[in-house]
């Protein structure tokens, strides 16, 4: 069919008017639960491959990693990423950040990025470098000495200064020295070259980053385009409030509201409107494919995976309100400290609230909650249980308790087909 876009945009006190006329198909919003899942590696058993490859394959097309300290099960870093590589082992993160193909810096929050976008984070970093942020605010002299000692005795830990604190006549102390070792990281004159555990390990960043890196900092408008194109690659379509989300700046707005009118205009992407939701930038490429029902099973995804992180996104586009409610005040918690996420197909069917008992080998679920009850829940249960066996194994537990299900009259489905042993 032929459908004709008709909008307007301002830049400075200038109003531009556009219309796009473009072939497409209608877009359903089933169709765009279904592209977005696509894009994001949730509808297929092996979108990115098998191994160490595929862990760099999925880093490069998703944009990042949020890494999370939070360890009621395996931690988000690791868990995001098993759950779109099926042989997943943290090893493999850890071996590539070793390799120099991928390193910690922030997106919209910490995260592992490609080696390849390094100069995407230059402008923060110099930012920092420039800036009398009081967040920032670490002593020169103390950032002197971190940098002498690393540059003489080689990476080191934020534990390894913290015997200096001991010596008679010491002038500085364990939090300076945290606080400039993360300045020194912030602003780029340090990188993180491994963990011990949650640990990192600091290291001057001319030791760190390969030669071969691009080292130019990106234009703004460059910076503007690296971000629309991560968003929609990652995404399928995307809004300006979605890219933008946690980034401030109106000129940095302003810049990538005009790289996605050059793309409308060249016809990479089309703009679309679906009821019941803020018009969206999708590539036109997803609007020739016809999406076919998810194949991979049931997710449970972590709290701060990719695909969920954009909690209004997800409201809008999946029907499924999610909030993560450990930094909840515990009355007030309606769902429990640490909920997964539960996708069935192209459909959230619920949450359930985790926590891995590492010492005695037991994944318990704490509480269960059944959400979607349009789906019959025949047709799920036996493949949520495989789910849950397998991020049991995930978890090295060797056995599952379940304490609660609501709605409670389905405790006994479940229990009655939850035996796990090793």
């Amino acid at each position: 069919m032929i459908k004709i876009i008709h909008f307007t945009f301002t830049i400075d006190t200038r109003k531009y008017e556009y219309i796009t006329l473009t072939m497409r198909k209608e877009l359903t919003l089933q169709q765009l639960q279904r592209a977005t899942l696509e894009s994001q590696g949730l509808t297929k058993p092996l979108p990115f491959g098998k191994g160490k490859k595929a862990v760099l394959n999925a880093l490069e097309h998703l944009g990042y990693i949020q890494i999370d300290t939070l360890s009621m099960v395996e931690r988000a870093h690791h868990h995001t990423l098993w759950t779109r590589i099926p042989d997943y082992q943290p090893d493999y993160l850890e071996e590539l950040v070793e390799e120099r193909k991928v390193f910690e810096y922030w997106f919209h929050a910490a995260s592992y990025l490609p080696m390849r976008d390094f100069r995407f984070v230059l402008p923060r970093m110099n930012s920092i470098k420039h800036s009398e942020s009081h967040y920032y605010n670490a002593n020169p002299e103390v950032m002197q000495h971190v940098l002498d000692v690393i540059r003489i005795e080689g990476p080191k830990r934020a534990r390894d200064f913290e015997s200096e604190t001991k010596k008679p006549g010491s002038w500085w102390n364990w939090k300076p020295t945290k606080l400039a070792l993360e300045r020194l990281f912030m602003q780029g004159d340090l990188m993180i070259c491994g963990r011990n555990g949650m640990q990192k390990m600091y290291d001057l960043c001319e030791r760190v980053l390969p030669s071969t890196v691009n080292t130019t900092e990106p234009s703004p408008m460059e910076m503007a385009e690296y971000l629309v194109k991560t968003h929609l690659r990652a995404y399928g379509f995307t809004t300006l409030k979605q890219i933008t989300h946690l980034r401030k700046g109106e000129i940095l707005k302003k810049n990538i509201n005009e790289v996605l009118q050059s793309m409308l205009q060249e016809g990479s992407i089309q703009k679309v409107a679906i009821e019941g939701m803020p018009s969206v930038f999708i590539q036109t490429t997803l609007l020739e494919k016809t999406f076919k029902k998810p194949t991979a099973g049931i997710h449970l995804l972590s709290p701060f995976d990719n695909s969920i992180i954009h909690r209004d996104r997800i409201s809008q586009v999946f029907n499924f309100d999610f909030r993560l409610e450990c930094y909840t005040p515990q009355e007030k918690r309606q769902y429990g400290y640490f909920c997964l996420p539960i996708l069935s197909g192209d459909t959230f069917i619920g949450r359930v609230d985790c926590k891995a008992h590492r010492k005695d080998k037991r994944l318990e679920l704490i509480h269960l909650h059944i959400e979607n009850i349009r789906i019959n829940i025949d047709i799920w249960v036996e493949p949520f249980i495989e789910s849950v066996k397998r991020f049991a194994r995930f978890n090295d537990c060797e056995s599952i308790i379940l304490t609660k299900v609501s709605p409670a009259e389905r405790t006994e489905t479940f229990k009655s087909v939850l035996n796990f042993q090793g």
